[in-house]
């Protein structure tokens, strides 16, 4: 057997932690949300309690947006989708449960469109 060979990388408890590239690759979600421009969203939209209200929100900024890429169904879906998982664990399981139930209030909005 030979013997290893010494390496000369950095131990990886000190690798990039902290460093300013590793912070702004990390949360580029927060900057998506800050300044999208895909739709014109309600200010407060998903703090609300009432998901057709919700539904009825996102089914309006989708149709009236003209900078979306898909349809008004896949673009309204997408926003809410991405704010159920930008929020992660975070999100307490009363505001998941208010959320998921305004994606089936959105598929039913479009349903009678």
């Amino acid at each position: 057997m030979t013997p290893r060979a010494a390496t000369t990388q950095t131990p990886r408890s000190r690798r990039g932690r902290g460093s300013k590239a590793r912070q702004s690759q990390r949360y580029w979600s927060q900057e998506v949300t800050r300044t999208s421009n895909a739709l014109d969203l309600e200010t407060g939209v998903f703090t609300w309690d009432d998901p057709v209200r919700i539904a009825q929100s996102l089914k309006r900024s989708a149709e009236t947006s003209t900078r979306r890429k898909g349809t008004p169904l896949q673009s309204a879906m997408s926003m809410l989708n991405f704010y159920i998982n930008r929020a992660g664990r975070g999100l307490p399981e009363k505001r998941r449960q208010i959320l998921e139930r305004a994606k089936v209030e959105l598929r039913r909005a479009f349903e009678g469109a």
